[in-house]
């Protein structure tokens, strides 16, 4: 199911990029962006919805759900490692634990001058 759905997001996203970049931009003319004589609005007149723009929107939502699937299902899927190394057995580049240090014998602080003379 996961491999299947991997495939499935590859070819949303390539569709999805094919179709941004067969897009003409709105204000592709030099002289709209200044205003040198367009009677449209900043961003360029919003017309009818075209084909394509239907299709972007299609994809777009495909590939949110898409990407909301793959991210629910790979959180299922457990703790896995691409390297794919065994965990359970130490390697041996890593170094032993050290062993704890031997305790000081503590030595009984000097008295007090003022103690000794009483």
């Amino acid at each position: 199911m996961y491999i299947a759905l991997s495939i499935f997001h590859l070819l949303v996203t390539f569709g999805l990029i094919l179709i941004v970049l067969l897009q003409s931009g709105k204000g592709a003319d030099i002289g709209a962006a200044f205003g040198g004589g367009s009677s449209q609005t900043v961003f360029g007149g919003r017309g009818a919805a075209t084909f394509l723009s239907k299709m972007t929107s299609a994809l777009a939502i495909l590939f949110m759900i898409t990407s909301l699937a793959l991210t629910i299902l790979a959180s299922q899927r457990g703790t896995t490692s691409v390297v794919g190394e065994d965990r359970s057995r130490p390697t041996e580049s890593a170094p032993a634990p050290a062993a704890p240090a031997p305790a000081t014998p503590s030595v009984p602080a000097p008295a007090a001058p003022d103690a000794q003379k009483k």
